[in-house]
Order: C-alpha cells, then structure tokens, then sequence
C-alpha cells in the first residue's frame, strides 16, 4: 500500500525539518504544500526528504491539503495521512491513524485528542476546539469528537470523492459534512497532541471559530 503523508505549511521554518524526518520513517513519500511562505519553509522541507509543491500566495489550511490530496492521487496514493507541520502531531500515532484502512474496515479515518487523556488540553484551547466540535455537528449531524484535527487518514476512494472547497479553516468541518454527504465509512482513534510555545502561538484563535461559522454559512447560502 503506497502511503502518502500531506502537510499543509505556513511559514513553519522552526519546526518542518523535524516534522519531515520523523513522519518520512513512517510513510512512503511526505508531501509538503508550502502555502505563500515568506520564511525558507520549502527549501528546509525538501532538504529533509519531502516533496515540495508551492503554493505563490498564501491561501489557506484547505487550499494547501487539497493541492497535496490531488497530487498524492495524481501519484498512486493508496493511503493519504494528512498531518499539521508545527510539531503537535506525534509520528508514531501514524500506524494506528492508517491500520483501520490497512484492515478494510473503514474509508477516512479522524484522530482524536478527547478519545483518551493522554492529552492535556489548555483552558483557552479546549473552549475553541468545543465550540468547533459544535458548530460541526449542527452543521454535518454528525457526532465527531475531534472535528478540528488536522491529522486524518483517507483511503484512495474516500480521497477521490473529497473536494475541498473552503480554503480556510472551515475545511475541516466541510470535509465531515462530505463523509456523511457520500455515505463513507469512518472512523475515529485516539492520537496525541503535543502543546508547546510554538503550537500555541500558531493555532487557532476563539475569533476564528466565528469566521468558520461564517465561511459554513457562506458556502450554504452560496451552493
């Protein structure tokens, strides 16, 4: 099965290198969509072992995961693992994110950091990451823990049949809705989520919550 790791990448020089040397032991080929960077991103990422597809102006989360969707497809990609490239995501949850595919049991699998608590989650960040898994269960009906997790697994259908309209954050959220949208099966494992500094500063704002809310109300009114 050939697996294809997608990292989505936004001025990330600090922590690229590591996250391509430990997620390449794991995957067949890492994929890097470097998204407008103003910072040696790309160039630092394909020292360390990754394909880099470039993005000319920064366009967003779900701009940069659908261009890597669409190149890993393009190169025969069985598995697709979609991973953030700040360093909270931890290279050895990949078996387990890829196993359920591996198995033939589902079609997209969805990490989850509430699933166990090896995670411990700030205050400030909890409340987001809530009013996301609310706002996404309105929106799709379906009871996701973890809809804002960027580290997901879909197989060669579920990411033929995946389109990825909103460029922002609210991907996340439309990428559900289209799981529930063509019937496919899913499911969610836990995963660790590592917080530092650096992941903190770089995540999500509560005020983004509000935009997401408003791109899903947009992208309804305007289907």
């Amino acid at each position: 099965m050939n697996t294809i790791a997608v990292i989505p990448a936004y001025n990330e020089a600090e922590k690229i290198s590591q996250v391509v040397q430990t997620v390449k032991t794991k995957v067949d080929q890492v994929v890097v969509v470097d998204d407008g960077s103003a910072d040696a991103t790309g160039q630092l990422a394909k020292d360390a072992g990754a394909v880099v597809l470039t993005h000319i102006i920064n366009r967003g989360q779900g701009a940069a995961l659908q261009t890597g969707i669409i190149y890993a497809l393009n190169i025969d990609a069985d598995i697709i693992c979609t991973f953030d490239a700040d360093g909270q995501h931890d290279s050895q949850d990949i078996d387990q994110i890829i196993k359920p595919l591996l198995l033939g049991e589902v079609e997209v699998v969805l990490g989850s950091r509430f699933l166990d608590d090896q995670t411990k989650i700030p205050l400030l960040r909890k409340l987001i990451l809530k009013t996301a898994i609310w706002v996404t269960g309105i929106y799709t009906g379906l009871n996701i823990t973890d809809t804002h997790n960027g580290f997901r697994a879909l197989s060669k259908k579920a990411a033929g049949l995946i389109s990825l309209k909103q460029d922002g954050m609210a991907h996340s959220s439309e990428l559900i809705e289209q799981v529930k949208k063509h019937n496919l099966k899913y499911k969610e494992v836990p995963v660790k989520i590592h917080y530092t500094d650096y992941s903190l500063k770089k995540g999500q704002r509560l005020s983004n919550s509000f935009k997401i809310i408003w791109d899903l109300i947009i992208s309804r009114i305007t289907r």
